[in-house]
């Protein structure tokens, strides 16, 4: 006699419910600031912010091409949405104008 395999039919993979971990129904909190400061490119900007619960406050800056220094202060208070105030230090400064002289030709 031969015998024959035997085999079972294929089980779908079993899942269970995945752990919980429970609800986060802590209020946000946190405080920071980061900025960049490069001389070489000329960028100067950064921003500060803090929240606590549904009340989050801070601003932001930049150094403008201008010369100028826009900054952003801004809150958030629940559902009021973004409010924000925008300031200017300094006065624009722009280059001369310079007359166009178009491109010599280069063939003779």
């Amino acid at each position: 006699t031969v015998a024959l395999p035997q085999y079972a039919a294929p089980q779908p993979p079993q899942y269970s419910a995945p752990p919980s971990y429970g609800s986060s129904e802590e209020a946000a909190k946190y405080d920071f600031d980061w900025s960049v400061k490069d001389q070489y490119s000329g960028n100067d900007f950064g921003q500060q912010e803090q929240r606590d619960g549904d009340y989050t406050s801070g601003s932001y800056y930049i150094q403008l091409p201008d010369g100028r220094l826009q900054t952003v202060t801004y809150t958030v208070q629940g559902d009021s949405g973004f409010i924000a105030d925008v300031s200017y230090q300094g006065e624009a400064q722009y280059p001369e104008p310079q007359q166009y002289q178009p491109p010599k030709s280069g063939y003779n």
